[in-house]
């Protein structure tokens, strides 16, 4: 099968054979993956020290941790297929430079203006190297160990963000904001001496031309609908921006997928969507990602605005959830190789959905972490059950030679997933506290009542020192947790609706498709 329907001249590099060339490439990739997934995150622990430090807004601050995420999705699908093209070792070491160039450029930033240049930077050195680590391991290991090493790669790219949120915490705690980026320089460096070494070339020779009108109709729509869901929220979903960004959005999408219905060399074959591997791993990755994301918007304000806990302690309280989600990762291909994929993806699904059930039904103000922690421990095995083999069942999908593509496409979903998950989510929990609030503010003056019914940290800073402090912290307290089973409840009907579809539409096959390496006929 192939997404431009024509054969191409040439495939991909040599399957590597040595067990140890292969897992210094898994390390490299890796490596470089940790960079670009602790990036995403890491800056979001040091949002008071970062608006000191440069006199900026909250929305200016916000704007530096999304014009990284923007561009990163947004450049993912045209990178990924330029990875295929051009050789995907020289666009990772690329990638790598640009990506660490960026960082150490963040990190000594003295400005707004040169901080949202450094991150847009960020982004598009990330879009370089996300696609092309998980295309390296897809296009070099042999059949029997791709799957192990996609597992690898999974758990750090699901476990990964976690785990850099928790490193960052620890610098901004120890030290300064700006070592948040001694991080990734550090990482990268690593990377490419491990990509110099160890890893080979690999590309796709076509005699067709580069997709350019496709891959600008894709960057619009992505852009678009990445936008839409970072700042709908914050501007109002009926706000011009956010509307302009919505039809930018649509109209880029329908561009896109009318303009590659016509060629014979697309950047994607949007045809391959029929085909269940592709959908079924897509949808899944989309609402996995999605209610990973939500349950990230509703826990730190738990454990911080309830709870008391510091960033750090916080960060640290998530940590068995993310090793257990990586050790999952790990284990799943070997599921799969016993039990299928579909029913793999299935198990952790409905123990992702478990999970929430449980953290919906025994949080409380008083139960403390142990009332959530079963739930986050079931959350964080479903969920690196369900990844790999969702991951899987896309890169399958797409011929070796395109696993740029293959990869990209896999990376968009997460990043749509969690920018809907937080969106979604959140607004619930908003609604569901607002709601909730109203009932437990009588005796509180007007002014400070308003000031409370914007969100749980800001009842308790209108709450401090006065005399009905106590009262209106308990409502705070306990209207947030109402807003958190609601949240947790809708975050249950989309896995239980995701459980369905994935048994009646999820992949048929456990290891890698002889459809990925078998070229279509020429149409």
């Amino acid at each position: 099968m192939s997404t431009n329907g024509s054969p191409q001249l040439a495939t991909a590099g040599p399957t590597i054979h040595d067990p140890r060339q292969r897992r210094a490439i898994l390390i490299g990739v890796c490596i470089a993956l940790m960079a670009v997934i602790a990036s995403v995150s890491g800056l979001n622990v040091a949002q008071p020290q970062v608006a000191l430090a440069f006199g900026a807004s909250q929305s200016e601050v916000l704007w530096m941790i999304n014009i990284y995420t923007v561009t990163l999705a947004a450049l993912l699908l045209p990178l990924g297929a330029v990875g295929d093209r051009w050789g995907r070792k020289p666009v990772l070491l690329t990638g790598l430079v640009v990506f660490g160039v960026a960082s150490a450029a963040a990190g000594l930033a003295r400005s707004s203006e040169v901080m949202l240049a450094a991150r847009f930077l960020g982004g598009v050195g990330a879009a370089m190297i996300m696609p092309v680590t998980l295309a390296v391991i897809t296009s070099t290991f042999p059949d029997e160990e791709r799957s192990k090493a996609i597992g690898v790669w999974t758990g750090v790219a699901g476990g990964g963000g976690i785990l850099g949120m928790y490193l960052s915490a620890v610098l901004v705690d120890v030290a300064s904001w700006r070592w948040l980026f001694v991080l990734p320089v550090a990482l990268v460096l690593v990377a490419i001496l491990l990509a110099l070494r160890t890893i080979p070339n690999s590309r796709e020779e076509s005699p067709h031309k580069f997709d350019v009108v496709g891959s600008l109709s894709s960057l619009v729509a992505v852009a678009g609908f990445i936008f839409v869901l970072h700042e709908g929220p914050d501007q109002g979903w009926t706000a011009p921006v956010t509307l302009v960004s919505l039809l930018a959005g649509v109209v880029g999408a329908l561009g896109f997928v009318a303009w590659e219905l016509r060629q014979r060399a697309p950047l994607l074959d949007v045809r391959l969507f029929r085909e269940r591997g592709l959908a079924s791993g897509s949808v899944s990755l989309l609402a996995v990602f999605g209610v990973q994301a939500g349950i990230f918007v509703v826990l730190f304000p738990y454990f911080q605005a309830v709870l008391g806990w510091s960033g750090l302690r916080s960060t640290l309280a998530l940590m068995p959830m993310a090793v257990l989600m990586m050790a999952a990762s790990g284990l799943a291909p070997r599921v799969a190789a016993q039990v299928g994929a579909r029913v793999t993806m299935a198990s952790g699904i409905f123990l992702g959905g478990a999970g929430l059930a449980l953290m919906a039904t025994l949080v409380s103000v008083g139960g403390g972490y142990l009332s959530v922690l079963p739930g986050m421990l079931a959350m964080g095995l479903g969920m690196g059950l369900s990844m790999t083999p969702s991951t899987e069942a896309i890169t399958t999908s797409l011929p070796r030679e395109r696993q740029g593509v293959a990869s990209a496409l896999n990376d968009v979903t997460r990043e749509f997933g969690t920018a809907l998950g937080v969106a979604l989510l959140g607004a619930v929990l908003t609604a569901g506290y607002r709601s909730a609030i109203d009932a437990r503010l009588e005796g509180v003056p007007h002014d400070a009542a308003d000031t409370a019914r914007e969100g749980v940290a800001n009842a308790l800073a209108v709450a401090d020192g006065r005399l009905y402090s106590r009262a209106l912290i308990r409502a705070a307290q306990e209207s947030f947790v109402d807003g958190w089973q609601q949240a947790m409840c809708a975050g249950v009907v989309v896995m239980t609706m995701l459980f369905v579809y994935v048994l009646v539409r999820g992949p048929q096959r456990t290891g890698t498709s002889s459809k990925a390496v078998s070229p279509r006929p020429a149409r």
